[in-house]
């Protein structure tokens, strides 16, 4: 008995291990709203410790947090999972270019598309010569008047059938195309980001299919 009660005391001091880490907020410099393995989203100031996670500095729309003694780069929207991912799950792992942006080589409908990661989109986004070259036949979806960097356009939203970056092959994802104000290349927006894990370890980020 006293061999088992010392034992219960050790695991009751020992920390504990974030498994899956989603960024789901900031507020201000100040604090992260963070959720660990699918669990109630908790607001977590700068140097506060919770369930695993510490929270060591938190800035526009992404936060430094440190998990099992190492620091990791969150951005929002994003997961991080503690485990190596299992072997059969599908994943892609891509490199940052010298300002920090991720690019993707894809495909949509078995067409070549390169994208550009950003969770600040609520969905894929493609120019309208992208989607014609692809095949989407985009005029047919319902029209919104979209805000972008360069000003108010037009926007229709559309389904795509089949979207695949690495071995991540995602159907039915929601996608808007852009008359205009968009470049050469697409936005890898949270409609397909939303159905995987992210993490990031420094230059490189690895997809990890959810469902």
């Amino acid at each position: 008995m006293p061999n088992i009660i010392a034992l219960v005391l050790v695991l009751a001091c020992m920390p504990a291990r974030a498994g899956e880490v989603a960024l789901i907020g900031v507020i201000g410099d100040k604090a992260a709203v963070l959720a660990v393995d699918g669990g109630d989203p908790k607001t977590v100031k700068v140097g506060q410790h919770w369930n695993g996670v510490t929270v060591v500095a938190v800035e526009k729309e992404r936060a430094t947090v440190e998990i099992d003694g190492k620091r990791r780069v969150l951005v929002l929207g994003q997961h991080y999972r503690g485990a190596s991912a299992a072997p059969d799950r599908q994943s892609a792992t891509l490199a940052a270019d010298p300002r920090g942006h991720f690019f993707a080589e894809a495909s949509v409908n078995d067409v070549p598309m390169r994208f550009v990661v950003d969770t600040g989109a609520s969905v894929v986004v493609l120019s309208a010569a992208d989607a014609s070259r692809l095949g989407v036949d985009w005029r047919q979806g319902p029209r919104r008047m979209i805000q972008t960097a360069n000003g108010a356009t037009a926007g229709y939203l559309v389904k795509l059938d089949k979207v695949k970056v690495g071995d991540i092959e995602l159907t039915n994802v929601d996608a808007t195309v852009l008359e205009q104000g968009l470049g050469a290349v697409g936005l890898l927006g949270m409609s397909f980001l939303n159905r995987v894990e992210m993490q990031r370890d420094g230059q490189t980020m690895t997809l990890i299919r959810r469902f």
